[in-house]
């Protein structure tokens, strides 16, 4: 039986090809390569600064490092995303409050951010960490308001949504993570992301200042730039300027990143149009989806469907060969998590969505056949009586 994942990469004689000249080439890291996809990736969102890392999390990492994250400081974000969106916050010594979500879009929800922050005296929250979750964007420039009213910093978890946007309350298209209205936001290039290269991560901003702090720490916290040395003892001189990390990206992997994002549009209207299949066929089901709202334009990293029986359907899935995923278990509720305080019942909206929720297919390459035998096992799982699925 061929197994259909909930994502996959695709690669590309063209992306072989550019891994390999890489091979060939003076640099495996620390090459010509880095400047180059961080340039494409800059232009491709729309962003004047972009500083390839390691993963994703340690972009997170370095965004709480740059934004100067103390111990004591609270830091907002959602319940619903990769636990790395709140351990970031950790590393760096802050505490992370969990905000619920709008169960209508699965973000983190405006309302309740707002009022976390009007329940605790002035400059207990140091910032706030939406994540365009599923490739839903962010309505940004409504987080951007509430911010600037407490004189706070935003970091936009784009992971999910390269190429994702939405029309600002100006009416003016804003593409995710453009730096527009977060101070910083980060990217993904894990296999099952828009954009494959093995492991990687990108960090977008407009502001110059963190921009060039974050390339120091990226690299051990040294630079050999002249303006900022404070003694200079020929061409071989370098100096530690602070405590930084190796979170550099291979050339190799850059190579690879670089060629998937020259295909990054086709891939993300290819998902488009297979979210659109799932919708037209689950509408008239016990299948819920998730619409975005006129003006927003989703990047569907994932697709999520939530139904009455999420654990019957996973186990129907998988017994078919199509391994659904779930995302993702309420990172409040983690055990790490739990030992801050944090229990079952903190967020309902979070939770209840939970015990709902699954991903099914979705990527570039999930062939029209594949997705019709996805969608045939979801309607069958529905049209099966209790006791049918059980033997089943």
């Amino acid at each position: 039986m061929k197994k259909i994942p909930y994502g996959r990469q695709h690669i590309t004689e063209e992306d072989i090809e550019a891994v390999v000249e890489v091979l060939k080439s003076d640099f495996l890291t620390q090459g010509p390569r880095i400047g180059a996809f961080e340039q494409a990736f800059a232009e491709y969102v729309g962003a004047r600064y972009a500083v390839a890392v390691s993963n994703g999390t340690a972009a997170l990492h370095l965004c709480a490092l740059a934004l100067n994250v103390e111990p004591g400081q609270k830091v907002i974000t959602s319940p619903i995303t990769f636990a790395a969106s709140a351990n970031c916050i950790r590393y760096a010594g802050g505490e992370v409050v969990f905000a619920d979500i709008d169960p209508e879009t699965i973000l983190l929800d405006l309302d309740r951010t707002a009022a976390l922050l009007e329940s605790a005296p002035r400059g207990t929250y140091a910032g706030i960490i939406p994540v365009d979750f599923a490739g839903y964007p962010v309505q940004m420039d409504a987080f951007r308001q509430l911010a600037d009213a407490y004189d706070l910093w935003i970091i936009e978890d784009s992971c999910h949504a390269p190429g994702g946007s939405y029309a600002d309350a100006r009416g003016e298209i804003q593409r995710c993570g453009n730096g527009a209205y977060a101070d910083l936001a980060i990217f993904s290039f894990h296999p099952v992301k828009h954009i494959a290269s093995g492991e990687g991560g990108m960090i977008t901003t407009n502001r110059k200042d963190l921009y060039e702090r974050l390339q120091f720490l990226r690299t051990h916290g040294i630079t050999k730039r002249e303006d900022l040395l404070a003694e200079n003892h020929g061409g071989w001189y370098y100096e530690m300027v602070e405590l930084g990390y190796n979170y550099r990206l291979t050339d190799i992997q850059a190579a690879l990143g670089h060629s998937q994002l020259s295909r990054a549009e086709d891939g993300l209207a290819r998902r488009r149009a297979i979210a659109g299949r799932y919708d037209e066929a689950f509408a008239e089901t016990a299948v819920q989806t998730i619409a975005p709202a006129p003006g927003f334009h989703h990047a569907y990293h994932l697709y999520v469907i939530q139904v009455p029986d999420r654990g019957g359907l996973y186990e129907h899935l998988r017994q078919k060969g199509i391994y659904a995923q779930v995302h993702y278990i309420p990172v409040h509720l983690q055990p790490y998590y739990r030992r801050f305080g944090w229990k079952k019942g903190d967020l309902p909206h979070a939770e209840t969505y939970y015990e709902h929720c699954l991903s099914l297919p979705m990527y570039p390459t999930l062939a029209p056949e594949e997705q019709d035998y996805v969608i045939e096992e979801v309607l069958d799982f529905f049209s099966l009586a209790p006791a049918a699925r059980t033997e089943a």
